[in-house]
């Protein structure tokens, strides 16, 4: 189920990356019409701040990536066009099998999506997602349907359509996300813990690690400030970068 070497070389570039909400409405204050920042941008952005970004520049700088490294990719995903849009990418590795690679979710690993491979289980499986088991449990031609199992015993479901989206449409749908500030800001993160890597999460001024033992909570804090060197202690983000950041997230 795991990809291959081809895939994986350009993946694990991103291993040390957050998924984060916070520079869509720094750059918001910033930008010129045009909210979708291309990749030499983020890429200087990130030389500097250390930041990343939403599920759309992750999937579009994979994209480049893959491309760069001759790797078959195209962009997938679901509520393309409104401001639920989720993105991700399928990667195809020279047997063609499909991996799924979702770096706005914060996937450990791509997953193989194609049901008739020999190496295609829908058992559950550690080792892709962080504190949960994963189950491809359908995957056609069209869509695939994932299963999410917690610790706690509680599922949730995500569906993807896997109809490559058309680049201009992948565009128009980006610029519609990053002209949506969402309030509050989120941050997600993988974290190591004992043996295994963890998810830690920035939502709704709190945080707390997702584990295979259950989640802890971290102490609240009071202060943009005291927030600001949490998620840089976590993170490594610029700190002068979050208190910006996130005080455009409180006017």
């Amino acid at each position: 189920m795991h990809a291959t070497e081809d895939i994986l070389s350009v993946w694990r570039k991103f291993d040390d990356f957050p998924m984060e909400t916070l520079t869509k409405a720094w750059y918001f204050h910033q930008a010129g019409r045009k909210k979708q920042r291309d990749v030499s941008l983020m890429k200087e952005h990130r030389a500097q701040f250390g930041n990343s970004g939403n599920c759309f520049d992750l999937a579009l700088w994979l994209l480049d990536e893959f491309a760069k490294n001759g790797v078959k990719a195209y962009p997938i995903g679901h509520h393309i066009g409104t401001t639920s849009a989720h993105v991700a990418v399928i990667a195809v590795n020279g047997n063609g099998n499909r991996y799924l690679c979702d770096l706005g979710d914060l996937w450990l690993n791509p997953i193989l999506i194609d049901s008739d491979s020999e190496e295609f289980s829908n058992e559950k499986l550690t080792g892709f997602f962080t504190a949960a088991e994963i189950q491809v449990v359908t995957s056609d031609e069209d869509h695939v349907k994932i299963l999410y199992h917690r610790p706690n015993g509680k599922c949730s479901t995500q569906e993807f359509h896997l109809d490559p989206i058309e680049m201009n449409q992948f565009l128009a749908a980006a610029e519609l996300s990053q002209n949506h500030l969402e309030k509050p800001p989120l941050l997600e993160y993988r974290i190591p813990y004992k043996n295994e890597m963890a998810h830690w999460e920035f939502y709704n001024w709190t945080s707390f690690l997702s584990t295979s033992e259950g989640l802890f909570h971290d102490p609240k804090q009071e202060t943009v400030e005291q927030w600001a060197n949490v998620i840089h202690q976590k993170t490594g983000i610029d700190e002068a970068f979050l208190v910006e950041a996130l005080t455009l997230h409180i006017k």
